[in-house]
């Protein structure tokens, strides 16, 4: 799996990075939770404030396009996401006990 930045902008306003990445893959369609673990790794982020909003692809590529929200500390996601986008960005462990 190949991720590359298309766009990088940080909000101060909201304490966060948002970031706009092109993944190329090989195979399936690569789950949220594979695609915000290498996003972290790349980053060098902790993996719980990593937030993935968006994820789509074209029928017939294999590629797709990310839009991903980094914030600085946990209370703050909290506070600004959905609770509907923090439960798809959970662990698929967390998930299965919820």
């Amino acid at each position: 799996m190949d991720l590359k930045i298309t766009k990088d902008n940080t909000n101060a306003l909201l304490n966060r990075r948002e970031m706009n990445f092109s993944v190329n893959y090989e195979g399936p369609t690569p789950a949220r939770s594979v695609v915000r673990g290498k996003i972290a790794a790349m980053l060098n982020v902790p993996l719980d404030l990593v937030v993935v909003h968006k994820m789509g692809n074209e029928f017939g590529k294999q590629a797709l396009e990310a839009y991903v929200k980094i914030y600085e500390n946990e209370e703050r996601m909290k506070q600004i996401e959905n609770e509907y986008v923090l439960k798809r960005n959970a662990a698929p462990e967390e998930a299965k006990e919820e």
